[in-house]
């Protein structure tokens, strides 16, 4: 499976658990071969940050970036 970066797409919130590094960071959706985002069943989101690292979160915490 290949694995695309893709433009800036999401700010991930947080909760009160979440390291403070990673509130209110801008992360993408990974997406598949066909374009599509990665989601759990159970609405979680495999994103990955601007520095790199790949992490699964509740896509409830995440807030779509409008593009001008």
């Amino acid at each position: 499976m290949c694995i695309k970066m893709a433009e800036v797409e999401y700010t991930y919130l947080g909760d009160k658990q979440t390291d403070p590094a990673r509130k209110k960071v801008q992360c993408s959706a990974v997406k598949d071969l066909r374009g599509k985002c990665i989601r759990g069943k159970n609405g979680n989101f495999l994103v990955r940050f601007e520095d790199g690292t790949k992490s699964v979160v509740i896509g409830r915490l995440l807030r779509k970036v409008l593009h001008e």
